[in-house]
């Protein structure tokens, strides 16, 4: 790498945090889960947000895209949702001049950079898979003519995991698109009661802009690049092989799982730990980012077989006991 360019790169990682503290003004405490929504941002992928009604979801996802000048669209999904509602449509116009009428696409809101698809699994098969093509190929095929997306490009899924009924859980194909699943949980007392305090009066916070579009796409570049040693990558395809009760040596997998994660897992953890080794300013994965992204990255990615529900085990339990 080049003088230059090291410079360059410094300079964009020493706005992480900065970013960080401006996502701060907004959304109190959720630390863990920002900075798995910016690994996934920099690893160009994917993420699935899961949280009770009520932990500032939505307001999470729209205070990002502010503090990163990145445009944000919201999709709220519903049981009559269409695919065309969220690709976009053909309109039939009228040219003025000649009286010519001709088919116009008119884009949906699946073009922009950050996408906010809520409560994806209140809506029917058909229209979850509208996402599929978007979130693979990063385009959008309509008449037969490819429509590309903008970049960077990141699509947070939401779902509530209490109401189920009249839902339609995402299939395993679906699931495994997504680099992560993220978990949100309450905050603590002392963040509540900062909530309680910050959001009940006059004052609203200003959000500075930290990265540009531009900014981002050359920090996923350098993502890439971050150095990760080969025991580190041979340790990654370990854990995510004992996944697998057929091969597996854990007596624990075997008893609670039906199958396990394929190699995209893999790859999903070794370009997120690059990612988070440059959230954290460094230019190398250590051990402690594959063992803190292990869980948001597989736990979707592991099948539990009858047994295991019925007696309350987690997918969490399950990478805890392979990661010791």
């Amino acid at each position: 790498m080049e003088t230059k360019e090291l410079t360059h790169y410094k300079t964009l990682v020493a706005k992480l945090p900065h970013l960080k503290r401006e996502i701060g003004k907004v959304i109190v405490g959720q630390e863990e889960a920002i900075d798995q929504i910016l690994i996934a941002l920099l690893a160009g992928g994917h993420c699935l947000l899961e949280g009770v009604p009520g932990l500032a979801k939505t307001l999470m996802v729209k205070t990002m895209a502010d503090a990163l000048d990145m445009d944000f669209k919201r999709i709220q999904f519903t049981p009559d949702l269409m695919p065309g509602d969220i690709v976009g449509t053909e309109v039939l116009e009228e040219d003025h001049e000649t009286g010519r009428k001709f088919f116009k696409f008119n884009r949906g809101p699946i073009f922009a950079n950050v996408v906010l698809a809520d409560e994806i699994n209140r809506t029917p098969p058909k229209t979850q898979a509208a996402l599929l093509e978007a979130m693979q190929e990063y385009k959008v095929t309509y008449g037969g003519t490819d429509y590309e997306l903008p970049r960077p490009f990141l699509i947070i899924a939401t779902q509530n995991p209490i109401e189920q009924a009249g839902t339609y859980p995402l299939p395993e194909a679906q699931l495994d698109r997504f680099l992560l699943y993220i978990k949100l949980s309450y905050p603590s007392e002392q963040e509540e009661l900062n909530v309680l305090k910050s959001t009940t009066g006059t004052a609203r916070p200003v959000l500075q802009t930290v990265l540009t579009g531009q900014e981002i796409a050359d920090l996923q570049t350098l993502t890439r690049q971050v150095h990760i040693s080969d025991e580190l990558i041979g340790f990654i395809n370990k854990l995510v092989r004992a996944t697998r009760p057929e091969s597996s040596s854990s007596a624990f997998v075997k008893q609670w799982c039906d199958w396990g994660a394929g190699p995209r897992a893999g790859q999903a953890l070794v370009l997120c730990s690059k990612a988070r080794a440059v959230l954290h300013e460094r230019f190398s994965v250590v051990p402690e980012d594959i063992q803190t992204l292990a869980y948001p990255i597989l736990r979707h990615r592991i099948a539990l077989n009858f047994r295991a529900e019925a007696e309350s085990v987690t997918t969490d339990q399950v990478i805890r006991e392979l990661i010791k």
